[in-house]
């Protein structure tokens, strides 16, 4: 390290002397092979890191004893190569990009990442009376993001968020407590910490104003990691790296489900499927609420087994949706209640937390007095996941875990590892786990569907499909959503998706209910779902809604090949579906901007949310031009452009240069043929050359990409003077059947009719429209072999 960083170093260390520790007093600094220890006056701090752009810290108070285990870290520490150097007044430890910088008088640690100041501790942990907290020093001016799923607005600084999940029926657009709450903060300056710790607790983001962040806890780990990098899409590929990447779901996740609270019986359930069917409005899954297991919504809960009264030949229902394409998934709850048909079985088995006495804790909650499975007792895990295997093998396709923060969770409950409040945080995230290694185990083939409405930092590598909460039925619930999903998607769970239509309240609301589908269009899982007193699904609203409803869902399914492709970057690099403008556009102002964003690298998405609104008002990202999704018009980025609206979209717009592979129609994903499509290409002069890569494979395997059983699809445009080259090219892998594709290749913003065009050196005659400027190739391709087409245009 040079002299000059040190010396900027020392500079900057001198801003933050006022309030530090100074009961701490640095006594030695040691280099372990694989850390840093340094010993101090109370405690010794081990400084770890994982990577070139991660490191850990953790403190350890004399007379504790240090826990290794993590809820959320699975990365194993690379083999970091790093280097020390102690002076009379600091300590500097660093890898290629990362240093941690330690003041020895007054006691400080300081972060950097390739010479720039990121954070540093400022009283650093402390225990207090009844909390212990971690103290940090922020700059001024930097934007905060993370906290987990609230409404509060895209930048949480000035807010002291509490770190326990629960539930908040009917939330609008203000939320600070909800389903997920993540002990990790975001920063403007592309830098994240994750306190990884379980605990229940708090998380101060500068709430007095004097550029504070402090972390609260109850007891546990004092542990946390410093990510920096130089994008977000960098940041976020290090951070699922650290915490597990999200394994892809099943290609039918990206179809439309019909869900209510709920469907009351066989008959009801397939009624409403031949609906779908009637009105010809594509449908992959159908989910049964607590009605499959009871007759009333209280005291049936924990039955966990089929009510015959009401789907008397549930297997066979099963199956016969199967066979029109049509998944199976089950509503499942984590609470036995007393009067429930498995009470007695859980209390032989040994299944239920319990109090101090170690009897089964029982105690009155919304749907009846009950007891809380324990899945953190190995006979409890068994017994909870034997029923999983059970409805797995009468064809059930996914499952549903509802009320898993646990939404009552007394404090004085004992779990098998540690109290309710040691636990709390962390029950959904282990559900999950409890699933998932289940499937790995007995299922090893198949991609499970886990819809969790809890969870904790890293979940997403139990493929956990988070969902938003009950929210209101209103247009202020509806403005939450993209605020919403994409801080989640920045925390790791890029599968935050909202009920859509709303889920609380009787509200009949066509134009809400329909431009909630629109936005759906371009959310990761698509399912609407409401309370039953006014209908959740499209086919019962009226013939307006309807109609509009189908245009939206049909559009889900032609963008089938681009969503998931979406879902194979998010599964590699951790990339979110649902990106913030600020990703690709940091003009300043858009960092606390959520009423537009990314679907994916080339997809602008601008829903409307409010009633009655004619015009909008749309930023586009600077450096590029847009293209109208719709009209084709053409937007200069970097500015705000008034769009108007209509009736049948939301605004949508394609960036110049983009590929966008779209499929035909069809009524399920089983319809799905990536082997006859069309292919739109965004055409402008001002892009000389782009690329774009979509990944495809049988969409249900577990393990297709790791057993070489996918294939990639390639394109290429190149434009030299008045030649547009394009190339088709495909990385067929040797577990893959590939097979010869039908494309229809569709070239927007062709202003005159071209010279000539030739496929593979062979002149063709193509269609050009003179109205809308596009010229149409129909393309026969075998993917084994490379295409060109060669298209002279006219000036």
């Amino acid at each position: 390290m040079s002299k000059c960083f040190i010396n900027i170093a020392a500079l900057i260390f001198s801003i933050f002397v006022i309030g530090q520790n100074k009961d701490r007093l640095f006594v030695s600094a040691e280099d372990k092979a694989t850390y840093l220890e340094v010993k101090v006056s109370n405690g010794i701090y081990q400084i770890k890191p994982y990577s070139k752009n991660i490191i850990e810290t953790t403190f350890i108070p004399f007379g504790e004893t240090f826990n290794s285990t993590s809820h959320a870290v699975v990365l194993n520490p690379k083999e970091v190569s790093t280097t020390l150097e102690i002076s009379d007044d600091q300590v500097s430890y660093a890898t290629k990009n990362s240093s941690v910088l330690i003041q020895k008088q007054p006691f400080q640690i300081s972060y950097y990442y390739k010479d720039k100041f990121l954070i540093s501790e400022k009283n650093g942990y402390i225990k207090n009376d009844s909390l212990e907290t971690i103290q940090f020093n922020l700059t001024k001016d930097e934007v905060l993001y993370g906290g987990g799923a609230r409404a509060l607005g895209m930048n949480r600084r000035g807010h002291r968020l509490q770190l326990y999940n629960r539930a908040h029926y009917g939330y609008e657009t203000h939320s600070e407590l909800m389903n997920f709450t993540m002990p990790i903060i975001l920063s403007s300056q592309k830098y994240m910490v994750h306190f990884d710790n379980a605990p229940i607790g708090f998380l101060d983001l500068d709430s007095k104003s004097d550029n504070t962040l402090t972390y609260e806890t109850i007891s546990g780990r004092k542990t946390y990691q410093v990510i920096a990098e130089d994008s977000w899409y960098d940041l976020l590929d290090a951070y699922t790296d650290l915490t597990g990447k999200q394994p892809m779901p099943p290609r039918w996740a990206l179809g439309n489900f019909s869900s209510r609270f709920g469907y009351h019986s066989q008959y009801e359930t397939e009624a409403t499927i031949k609906a779908f069917k009637d009105a010809e409005i594509p449908v992959d899954a159908i989910i049964l609420d607590l009605y499959w297991f009871g007759k009333e919504v209280q005291g049936t809960m924990g039955n966990l087994e089929v009510d015959r009264d009401s789907f008397p030949d549930f297997e066979d229902m099963v199956g016969r949706l199967k066979q029109q394409g049509v998944k199976t998934i089950l509503i499942t709850e984590p609470f036995i209640l007393t009067t429930s048909k498995r009470w007695q079985e859980a209390i032989e088995q040994e299944v239920l937390a319990k109090d101090s006495l170690g009897n089964p804790y029982t105690y009155d909650f919304y749907f009846g007095n009950t007891g809380l499975i324990d899945i953190y007792n190995p006979k409890a895990e068994q017994w909870f996941w034997n029923i999983y295997r059970d409805l797995a093998n009468k064809g059930v396709a996914g499952v549903w875990g509802d009320l898993g923060e646990p939404e009552v969770h007394p404090s004085s409950l004992i779990h098998h590892t540690g109290t309710a409040d040691e636990v709390h945080n962390i029950y959904g995230h282990d559900w999950a786990r409890l699933v998932f290694e289940g499937y790995q185990r007995d299922f090893p083939e198949m991609r499970p569907f886990i819809l969790m409405r809890a969870g904790y930092s890293g979940s997403q590598r139990y493929g956990l499909i988070p969902w938003s909460g009950d929210v209101n039925r209103t247009w202020g619930g509806l403005q939450s959503q993209p605020e919403i999903a994409l801080q989640m998607g920045m925390q790791g769970l890029a599968y935050m998706h909202s009920d859509l239509g709303g889920f609380a309240g009787a509200n009949l609301d066509d134009e809400l209910y329909v431009r909630w589908l629109q936005y759906g269009v371009f959310q990761p899982i698509f399912r609407p779902h409401a309370q039953e007193d006014v209908p959740s699904e499209p086919v019962f609203r009226s013939e307006k809604a309807k109609a509009l409803s189908k245009q939206a869902i049909e559009l889900r399914y032609k963008l089938l090949p681009y969503n998931y492709n979406l879902m194979f970057e998010n599964y590699k690099n951790g990339t979110p579906l649902m990106r913030p403008l600020f990703f690709e556009d940091e003009n300043p102002e858009l960092f606390n901007y959520s009423t537009s964003y990314l679907w994916g690298k080339d997809i602008l998405v601008s829903p409307v949310l409010e009633a009655g609104k004619r015009t909008q008002d749309v930023y586009f990202p600077k450096d590029q031009l847009w293209f109208d999704f719709n009209s084709d018009t053409l937007y200069e980025g970097g500015k705000t452009h008034v769009v108007a609206l209509n009736e049948t979209t939301i605004p949508t717009f394609v960036r110049a240069g983009a590929f966008i592979p779209m499929a035909k129609p069809m009524q399920n994903t089983i319809g799905y043929n990536i082997n006859n499509f069309d292919l739109h290409y965004y055409f402008h002069r001002s892009v000389d050359e782009s690329e774009r890569e979509f990944y495809n494979d049988d969409g249900l395997s577990a393990m297709a990409y790791e057993n070489d059983a996918y294939e990639v699809l390639e394109f290429e445009a190149e434009l030299k003077r008045n030649t547009l080259e394009i190339e088709f090219e495909a990385e067929v892998e040797e577990n893959y059947s590939s097979a010869t594709k039908q494309i229809q290749l569709i070239i927007h913003n062709i202003q005159k009719q071209p010279r000539r065009i030739k496929i593979d050196g062979k002149r063709v005659v193509v269609n050009w429209n003179e109205s809308k400027n596009n010229l149409m190739v129909p393309v026969t391709w075998n993917p084994e072999q490379e295409l060109e087409i060669i298209i002279k245009l006219k000036k």
